[in-house]
């Protein structure tokens, strides 16, 4: 007795279109979500973040919130503490001066944004405002700051 073998090629056409469906699927993923651009801002900016040349450093924090403001709080060992803070909406340029190995990552303000601020501070403690914040970083490869500066971008966007 003949078997036809249209039952097994229309088998193997609806697998085949099952699986192909499913990866063109894959290929239309969107874009980062909220949480994994600040996740992953977070983590580079503090695996990267130099305190080497401040010598006198005791402790520091650096975050990108999830309102858009980066943050960067240095405590000396005399108990000092400097705080710097703005919001991304504000940022003008991301510049690097330096090599892979150790370099300053240059956060631009379109203007004097940027809130600068001393605590315990033997000349007094100072309120000011600046326009770029220098932050000492190490092991910087370009790929590694196009996709911080990406990152930096997409959150000032956010912020609009």
């Amino acid at each position: 007795m003949v078997k036809s073998v249209l039952p097994k090629i229309k088998k193997i056409v609806v697998v085949f279109s099952i699986i192909l469906g499913g990866a063109v699927s894959y290929c239309f993923i969107t874009d980062k979500s909220d949480p994994d651009w600040l996740s992953w801002v977070n983590k580079c900016l503090v695996q990267s973040f130099d305190p080497s040349p401040d010598v006198k450093l005791k402790k520091w924090e650096l975050t990108v919130t999830d309102d858009s403001f980066i943050r960067l709080r240095k405590t000396y060992q005399n108990g000092k503490q400097e705080y710097f803070s703005f919001q991304l909406h504000r940022l003008d340029d991301v510049g690097y001066i330096g090599d892979i190995n150790t370099g300053t990552l240059q956060l631009k303000a379109k203007a004097d944004d940027i809130i600068v601020q001393t605590y315990n501070d033997k000349k007094g403690d100072v309120d000011s405002m600046a326009t770029v914040l220098n932050i000492p970083v190490k092991n910087m490869e370009p790929a590694r700051l196009n996709s911080l500066r990406t990152a930096l971008n997409y959150f000032k966007g956010k912020g609009l």
